[in-house]
């Protein structure tokens, strides 16, 4: 891992790279039907990239009412704390847009992660796209 950089992505114009991340993790890995995959928020959506030099690693969205998700990085690059990053700037852009609280579904093997971010669980555990999920929801300081 060499230099890894996160910045807000166009919708348009890195639609092919978002499109890829996305389909890679959801579509192909997870089974993710492609039509619950894409929905009219990305259009409306702030999308972001995580890159390594210039090769786009992974991707996040952030809604108008502090909903995150869509939050991706392909398999070989896991672990690398590339998450990590993509999570503090949907944050810290959140902050900025003054959303006070910053939503999100997490697939349940991922709550500790989304936890040391500042995330609590705040239902019980539910079945989206086959996937067991649960809500969590961060208050900014």
């Amino acid at each position: 891992m060499n230099n890894i950089q996160v910045r807000i992505a166009d919708w348009q114009e890195d639609n092919a790279e978002l499109r890829r991340i996305r389909e890679a993790v959801f579509i192909a890995e997870q089974a993710v039907p492609p039509e619950q995959e894409w929905d009219a928020d990305d259009a409306e959506a702030v999308h972001f990239l995580a890159l390594e030099d210039d090769y786009p690693i992974g991707t996040a969205r952030l809604l108008a009412d502090g909903q995150i998700g869509r939050v991706a990085v392909l398999r070989d690059w896991r672990g690398m704390n590339v998450g990590d990053a993509l999570m503090r700037a949907v944050i810290a852009e959140a902050e900025q847009r003054d959303l006070k609280e910053q939503k999100l579904t997490a697939q349940v093997h991922a709550t500790a992660f989304y936890e040391r971010l500042g995330f609590k669980v705040v239902s019980d555990e539910f079945l989206e796209a086959g996937i067991p999920h649960v809500d969590m929801l961060r208050q900014s300081r």
